[in-house]
């Protein structure tokens, strides 16, 4: 989506590191990661039923984007911001119901959990674990449906752990605060849902 990817520009969400990155985009140039661990039949399953509801949430939120004016080519943070605000009052009313657990449904926990322990149990872990602390904004009270803070910075997402989870569209991030994992929706800064403490 073309005004996701502006606000996103715009607003200096994107970061890139080599070996790690905070959104599951790729490049030619690469070499090719490997994911962390190889899935069961019920972690393809639990995968499965994760990408039908962000599909679910995807076609709610395109819906949704289309009742406000797009964000112009050159908007201010003041539009930015005012856009984030709509869109996130009308994610919160549509979805006033949420509840953790949601997308990370006990499948998809256990095998975030897999994943994590054998990537960060394996060689190089815990540089790794230290790479992902050092950005990591520790333990803001943030539930379902609050607005990702906009004081805690974008924590790096190992690749090989991108290359194992269900890949995401382009509005929405894996990002880790403290030991829990959290997905959140970009153009408005939403939590959609978020894990028990799963960073070993």
């Amino acid at each position: 989506m073309a005004r996701p990817i502006r606000f996103l520009i715009l607003a200096g969400a994107v970061f890139v590191a080599p070996a790690l990155v905070g959104t599951h985009a790729s490049c030619t140039r690469a070499p090719k990661v490997e994911p962390a661990i190889v899935l069961t039949d019920a972690e393809t399953q639990a995968a499965r039923e994760f990408e039908a509801r962000v599909a679910d949430y995807s076609a709610l939120h395109h819906k949704l984007e289309a009742t406000i004016p797009p964000l112009p080519a050159d908007a201010t943070p003041e539009q930015i911001d005012q856009y984030q605000q709509a869109m996130g009052a009308m994610i919160q009313t549509a979805r006033k119901d949420a509840k953790p657990g949601e997308f990370f449904t006990p499948g998809m926990e256990a095998l975030v959990r897999r994943a994590l322990g054998a990537m960060l149990g394996g060689p190089g872990g815990e540089s790794l674990r230290a790479t992902i602390m050092d950005d990591n904004p520790g333990l803001p009270e943030v539930s379902v449906n609050d607005r990702y803070p906009d004081s805690a910075p974008v924590t790096s997402m190992p690749v090989q752990l991108l290359e194992t989870l269900p890949r995401l569209p382009t509005e929405l991030e894996y990002r880790f605060l403290g030991r829990r994992m959290v997905l959140v929706y970009i153009p408005a800064r939403i939590v959609l849902d978020l894990t028990p403490n799963v960073l070993p």
